[in-house]
């Protein structure tokens, strides 16, 4: 395949006060990056965009080291080989990868995952059969253990991980409710068979929300925080599971949410509803429980128990107001920025 001259990256300009701003981002140029022994030379065909780069740009404490300045964005990528100094991979052939926010890169072999375009679309290893889709599996199943007849909460469920949890509640025998903004999304949620789709837009949306979960909530499945979970804390039965994968409501704060210190009162409910709230990271249940996901979840689309949406903008050079958008719940699916064609 013929090669580029030069590398176009998306580097981190500055640290977000709030919510990120196009000046945070830089685009530049690069040499192309050379493969040495055991190493792929990558193009990007497909880079996923997910809430948690919003904490890489941060230096606060978290569980991964932050995004320096004046580095590459990270993020997963499908990639296509150009060039291959490892004996396992040849040219032409579609790996995932984490390049991150640029067009090229050089992995080393061993931390790639071949894919084969027969099995799905390509680009589904970053949306229902990657990442995202295991964070749900995972996630609601070993932390939210469902059981049949029970109800699951889930919220931004229209995203991929949301959307997934739903449609493996229901797998699993329980009741699905999903919490999404706008009646659109709430439209699509019930084409997916979920049982009730709530708008967190709704002026009466807890009123709404205690009306679609009479026996109260069982599993919440937390993405969101914020007004949302103000709403489903009072509905949460006793022994109730809260699997914790994300925060987004609080992602761009600056400051502490206005109000009094409620801390005492969720940490009484804890306790009196003998409450299991367990914050996660996918990573720590791969070795357990992935190829599992890969079996089940492939299973399911094949079948047809599993749908899914797609986001997809196009140009690498348009991924910061994608993301910025991410942040503010534009997207509909899995977003993703095609970066060159397959």
């Amino acid at each position: 395949m013929s090669q580029p001259a030069e590398n176009t990256r998306i580097v981190l300009a500055s640290r977000p006060v709030g919510e990120p701003q196009q000046s945070d981002f830089r685009i530049e140029s690069a040499p192309m990056p050379v493969p040495g022994e055991g190493q792929l030379l990558l193009e990007t065909r497909y880079l996923s965009l997910d809430p948690y780069m919003r904490g890489r740009m941060s230096d606060a404490e978290s569980y991964a080291d932050p995004v320096a300045i004046g580095d590459v964005m990270v993020g997963g990528t499908v990639c296509t080989v150009l060039e291959s100094r490892d004996p396992g991979y040849a040219s032409g052939d579609v790996v995932l990868s984490f390049s991150g926010w640029q067009s090229h890169s050089v992995a080393d072999a061993n931390h790639v995952r071949k894919i084969d375009p027969s099995v799905a679309p390509v680009e589904t290893a970053l949306g229902v059969l990657g990442m995202p889709g295991f964070t749900a599996y995972a996630g609601l199943l070993r932390i939210g253990k469902p059981r049949p007849g029970e109800t699951v909460v889930v919220a931004a469920a229209t995203g991929p991980v949301g959307s997934a949890v739903g449609q493996i509640a229901r797998i699993k025998g329980a009741r699905a409710v999903g919490i999404a903004g706008g009646p659109e999304k709430c439209a699509y949620l019930r084409e997916l068979g979920f049982d009730a789709a709530i708008d967190h837009r709704a002026a009466d949306f807890a009123d709404q929300l205690a009306a679609a979960v009479p026996d109260g909530i069982d599993v919440y499945f937390e993405n969101v925080g914020g007004k949302v979970w103000d709403a489903v804390l009072p509905l949460l039965n006793t022994y109730a599971r809260v699997p914790v994968c994300g925060l987004i409501a609080n992602y761009n704060l600056t400051s502490a949410p206005p109000g009094p210190d409620r801390a005492p009162a969720l940490m009484s409910r804890i306790l009196t509803k003998s409450l299991t709230v367990r914050g996660f990271i996918q990573s720590e249940f791969v070795k357990e429980s992935f190829a599992d996901f890969m079996l089940d979840m492939s299973g399911w689309i094949r079948d047809g128990k599993v749908g899914y949406r797609e986001d997809v903008v196009d140009g690498l050079a348009n991924a910061p107001e994608a993301f910025i958008g991410l942040l503010r719940g534009k997207n509909f699916g899995k977003l993703l920025v095609k970066a060159a064609e397959g």
